[in-house]
């Protein structure tokens, strides 16, 4: 078989973000190395296994490896036709250094969720202006890594009332997106806004509406569209206009919800 090493990396406009790569290697097999950043890795064909403080690990089906920084460690596929990885580099602004030691002691949470999850925030993190997405999806990723890390008691506020606490800081947000439609904001910059944890903000917005704050958002850019298009404007200055970051953008998240191209709902208005 013919060695393969087939990569795509770039650094996204997301907070806490270092690098994304996407990696397919066939024969490769990384030396003892470190980073300064954390190692958020999926696999999506083959598998891997690794060394990690002299303990051997691998990444079975459904599991989501997390490589703390500072801690040598190697890889090398462990499959014959090697294998293809999805990876986020994130700063110690998303994970504290007080998690590496229980991430040396168990770096491969097997839990479906969390690992759908990363699949959707690399999808997020590849559509350039979905950022807010992203932002929200790698929050409650965290959130739920620190679960893992770190497990609570589990007690705490019912859910109920919770619930109903959060509702005045829901409609707090829902009234910043609304003045931020088309300049558009950061979940960071929106909690240090309004005085409370991205997680918290993402969770309560959902709760309180039924929908993420990036769903929101679109649906209101979208919104916007409909009116400009419906003037007579071109799609190409409808997306500067409403905030998109270009035309192929605005037509992504238009037709998902209206079912057409702006293109196509332009010139069949009357």
């Amino acid at each position: 078989m013919v060695a393969q090493r087939e990569i795509s990396a770039w650094r996204p406009r997301v907070p806490g973000v270092v690098e994304v790569f996407h990696a397919h290697y066939t024969e490769y097999a990384y030396p003892m190395h470190v980073h300064d950043a954390w190692t958020l890795l999926i696999v999506d064909a083959g598998a891997v296994r690794y060394d990690l403080d002299r303990h051997e690990h691998g990444t079975p089906h459904d599991t989501v490896s997390l490589l703390p920084p500072h801690v040598p460690h190697n890889g090398s596929p462990a499959t014959a036709d090697g294998f293809r990885k999805r990876v986020l580099y994130l700063d110690l602004s998303r994970l504290d250094e007080s998690l590496i030691g229980p991430a040396v002691d168990g770096p491969d949470p097997a839990d479906p969720v969390l690992r759908h999850r990363v699949g959707q925030l690399h999808a997020a993190l590849a559509r350039p202006g979905d950022e807010l997405e992203a932002e929200s999806r790698l929050t409650l990723i965290g959130e739920r890594l620190r679960t893992h890390l770190r497990p609570g008691p589990g007690a705490g506020t019912p859910p109920a009332d919770r619930a109903a606490a959060d509702r005045p800081l829901a409609h707090r947000l829902r009234e910043l997106l609304d003045e931020r439609v088309v300049a558009g904001i950061g979940l960071d910059e929106a909690a240090l806004l309004l005085h409370a944890h991205p997680a918290h903000l993402v969770r309560a917005f959902g709760s309180a509406f039924g929908i993420a704050p990036h769903q929101y958002l679109m649906s209101r850019r979208v919104d916007r569209a409909r009116r400009l298009l419906l003037s007579g404007a071109r799609p190409a200055e409808v997306a500067t206009a409403t905030g998109f970051y270009d035309q192929s953008h605005l037509t992504r998240h238009f037709k998902r919800l209206v079912g057409v191209a702006p293109g196509r709902y332009r010139t069949a208005s009357r």
